[in-house]
């Protein structure tokens, strides 16, 4: 399954309304049951569906496909670290994440545009792949270009999860952010049960 590019709010609607951050600020208004013609008639979900669920609710909100899911997955598995916890880490560094939570993009799809369009450094080389494994100790910032700069500055006006005093730093006068830890498994930005997550993907990896 390709990278979801639809409506977010049907997705929101879709999850009863649950707060997705990296997805989308909105929120519906009027509508919160799920979409479709039968959406208002809730039925009792499967442990399938559950689980299922689950995994779309990180994939929608990191904005991965299907592949690039299964291979976080299997990095995760070989982690010393518990499978989730792992799964999630890997998640909340890539770069486009990284933008996303310092405040210089308001969503994670914002973020990826951002990058791939060659607006963000990481210790001071331009870097164009959103998926890029981000580390503890790096430097993100912006190329020096007056377009590039005025961008992310109306952005960072706006910030949406930044989380200075967790493990990320932030210099909004220079537009430089570092990462001074790993995340914590309480500020991750999806709001999702990991060990499901796994769970669904124990039979196909």
């Amino acid at each position: 399954m390709s990278r979801y590019t639809g409506p977010r709010l049907r997705i929101i609607r879709r999850f009863g309304g649950l707060d997705l951050p990296g997805l989308t600020r909105k929120r519906p208004k009027n509508r919160t049951n799920p979409p479709g013609q039968h959406g208002a008639e809730r039925k009792k979900q499967s442990e399938y569906a559950i689980r299922l669920n689950e995994k779309q609710k990180v994939r929608l909100n990191y904005g991965v496909s299907e592949k690039q899911m299964v291979r976080y997955v299997k990095k995760a598995r070989r982690s010393q670290e518990s499978t989730g916890l792992a799964l999630l880490q890997m998640l909340e560094m890539r770069l486009d994440c990284i933008v996303f939570r310092l405040g210089m993009a308001p969503t994670i799809p914002a973020a990826r545009q951002v990058v791939s369009h060659g607006h963000i450094t990481v210790n001071g080389q331009k870097v164009t792949i959103p998926s890029y494994q981000c580390k503890v100790g790096d430097e993100i910032g912006v190329v020096p270009k007056a377009v590039s700069r005025k961008l992310i500055s109306t952005y960072a006006e706006f910030p949406g999860l930044f989380l200075p005093e967790e493990y990320l730093s932030f210099d909004k006068e220079n537009l430089k952010g570092q990462i001074t830890a790993l995340p914590p498994r309480d500020k991750v930005c999806a709001p999702v049960n990991e060990l499901l997550v796994v769970e669904f993907y124990s039979r196909k990896v």
